[in-house]
């Protein structure tokens, strides 16, 4: 296997907006046109300020299990990032069922699509209400990957597609997807991601990907386009653990994974999976620790299966494994701790290892500095007039392993650390 500073939510009214798709929907050179002239339509989308779902991208149909299954796309518009919250809606005779989403972080100009089952739904006509949608502002950066268009990107006559992305910044991303709209010949048909599990993506690497679209549409499929990358799980599910509630996330192309339960002791996850595509595919589960110690094991049906256990650079448990074709079964993954985790710091834990390496001489002063770069990058630490510089010019005073010292001795706070190092960095007695 190959491997915030968050402000009020704001509750808006609801208003149509019109656009065109080529100007407001995808930029032109993200549209894969196969052959075919495009069409410029005028369409009503379903709008908050400027976060919106085009109605023309929100969809429900039935899947080849003929599970009901609404997808969508958000996109912001807005100056500033967003976490977006959707809430999904059907009336399915006499009763209405909603399920929510709180998606992953938004960057400013991008699109993020979503997915949601329906195994409730049990008429052959149910009515998709228009989504409920409101967010939160955050600070979040553009995904530096990009699409190769050229003769690599190739639509199959079985209508899925193959392609090649590229990192285009310079840093490191970890476990980055890839998603689209597939379009037929005059409608939204799906929203897809890749099939391959990508642990991470170095500077300049370029690496393949491939998309399936549901079997049930397969034939229908015309061209591919709003490609979005992604570097977090997205869909949450929030299941009782120990009198409480335990908040975990995954990531699988093709494979709906339902009834997430955890026994009395709250160690040992049990939840059912139906991949309805006739190829293998991946899941990689996400969930926060408890003691960050947990060791965990996996079964499918009872039987022992290969799997990876990771932490991300947020702190996070990543558990990540194969999934046969066209299967379904119960998912079990033990080895939790008991009980709830606890608040996430806000310094990841490995920078904070990184820290007592350092101070105690185990490391040396660049690979500490990678940990302080992280903060500075992903704005735990704001310093927003911060020139880029590279890695031979970086610099510590080693004076600073006292204060760094005193940190993971607890004798200063999380907060009262990050405000020395921002100082620090600001007077350049830091260099990152």
């Amino acid at each position: 296997m190959k491997s915030i500073d968050q402000v009020h939510l704001k509750n808006l009214h609801p208003d149509l907006k019109t656009l065109s798709i080529l100007s407001r929907i995808c930029q032109p050179q993200t549209i894969l046109l196969l052959g075919f002239f495009s069409i410029l339509l005028f369409i009503p989308n379903f709008a908050f300020a400027e976060v919106f779902v085009p109605l023309h991208e929100y969809l429900g149909y039935f899947d080849s299990n003929g599970i009901y299954t609404v997808v969508g796309n958000v996109k912001n518009e807005n100056d500033f990032a967003v976490i977006p919250t959707i809430t999904v809606s059907v009336i399915d005779g006499s009763e209405t069922i909603s399920k929510t989403i709180k998606h992953v972080p938004l960057a400013v100009g991008s699109e993020i699509p979503f997915k949601i089952k329906f195994p409730e739904i049990r008429s052959n006509t149910p009515v998709l209400v228009n989504p409920e949608l409101t967010f939160e502002k955050t600070i979040k950066d553009a995904i530096p990957i990009q699409v190769l268009y050229d003769k690599t990107l190739i639509k199959h006559d079985d209508g899925h597609i193959t392609g090649k992305i590229q990192n285009t910044g310079n840093q490191t991303i970890y476990y980055p997807k890839l998603f689209a709209v597939v379009h037929g010949y005059d409608r939204v048909l799906d929203i897809v991601q890749n099939i391959e599990f990508i642990e991470k993506i170095e500077p300049g690497e370029i690496l393949d990907f491939t998309m399936y679209p549901d079997p049930a549409i397969t034939d229908d499929v015309f061209y591919y386009s709003c490609f979005g990358p992604v570097d977090t799980s997205v869909v949450p599910i929030s299941v009782e653990k120990n009198e409480g509630k335990f908040d975990l996330r995954y990531d699988s192309p093709g494979t709906f994974f339902y009834d997430a339960k955890y026994n009395e002791q709250g160690t040992n996850l049990t939840i059912r999976s139906t991949n309805s595509y006739p190829f293998p595919t991946y899941a990689n589960f996400e969930f926060p620790p408890i003691s960050g110690n947990e060791k965990f094991s996996v079964t499918i049906n009872g039987k022992p299966i290969d799997f990876i256990q990771s932490m991300d650079q947020m702190g996070y448990w990543h558990v990540a494994f194969d999934v046969e074709p066209q299967s379904q079964g119960i998912l079990e993954i033990s080895g939790f701790d008991k009980g709830l985790p606890p608040d996430m710091p806000l310094v990841p834990i490995w920078i904070k290892q990184s820290g007592d390496w350092w101070s105690t001489g185990q490391i040396i002063d660049s690979e500490f500095l990678e940990g302080i770069k992280f903060l500075v990058d992903t704005q735990i630490i704001e310093i927003p007039t911060l020139e880029p510089s590279s890695q031979s010019d970086w610099k510590i005073p080693p004076w600073t392993k006292t204060v760094v010292g005193w940190w993971n001795e607890e004798q200063i706070s999380d907060d009262e650390f990050l405000i020395i190092i921002k100082n620090l960095i600001e007077r350049e007695i830091i260099v990152v």
